[in-house]
């Protein structure tokens, strides 16, 4: 049984704490950030009148800067346990840390007012009655091109985690551009929205059954195996 190498791409600190995961499950993995986070200016307005904060990346807490300091009053709904994890670490109270996507965590939210602090792309959400949100757009993420070490390994066979639909769609137009063989490379999704976004043409896409890291690695280790 041989097996195929799995590369992360998704940006730091998180690609080293999945690149070290991985390796500790036994796959022979590779980390290349393809993408760069970086702060944006931003007003943070009064907490008052506000119920809560949602907040769908860690990134938020990472690079949210001083302004967040203003807003430690409100209780976090964070999409997932690294965000949560992050929230905490930056002397926030977390409310919720939710399992399956940020749309399901909104309609489940109480009625109030919410702040969604997030990036620059960001998924659209749908409020049900008697919820209300306000953005407010805290950092950036910059896409990269392939290196020639990770074209190297891609033309030779690879299992791609994709944590985002942002990297499902870079990773898609990269490999167009750079003019890859997609039916030597599969693709290990978070969520069915990002497989969706990675489109068709793969040797395999896998999809999580959880929005885990570990449920993630879970399946990346079924997709390496290969006779």
């Amino acid at each position: 049984m041989a097996s195929l190498p799995l590369i992360v791409i998704r940006p730091e600190p998180g690609n080293r704490e999945t690149v070290d995961r991985a390796r500790a499950m036994g796959i022979d993995t590779y980390g290349f950030p393809l993408f760069e986070v970086a702060p944006l200016p931003w007003d943070a307005p009064s907490p008052a009148g506000f119920t809560g904060l949602l907040a769908g990346s860690a990134n938020v807490f990472r690079h949210g800067g001083a302004r967040l300091e203003q807003l430690r009053a409100l209780p976090v709904h964070a999409v997932g346990a690294t965000t949560a994890d992050a929230a905490r670490a930056a002397g926030f109270q977390v409310a919720e840390a939710g399992t399956g996507g940020l749309q399901p965590m909104v309609e489940r939210l109480a009625a109030g007012r919410y702040l969604r602090l997030a990036g620059e792309e960001r998924v659209p959400l749908l409020p049900p009655a008697g919820v209300s949100l306000e953005t407010r757009v805290v950092y950036a993420v910059g896409a990269l091109a392939f290196p020639p070490a990770l074209r190297a390994i891609l033309r030779e066979g690879a299992v791609v985690a994709l944590h985002s639909g942002e990297a499902a769609r870079h990773f898609a137009q990269e490999t167009t551009e750079s003019n890859m063989n997609r039916h030597a490379i599969s693709i290990a999704c978070l969520a069915p929205r990002i497989a969706k976004m990675a489109r068709e043409g793969w040797r395999k896409t896998g999809i999580a059954p959880e929005r885990t890291d570990h449920a993630l690695l879970a399946l990346a280790f079924q997709m390496c195996q290969t006779v």
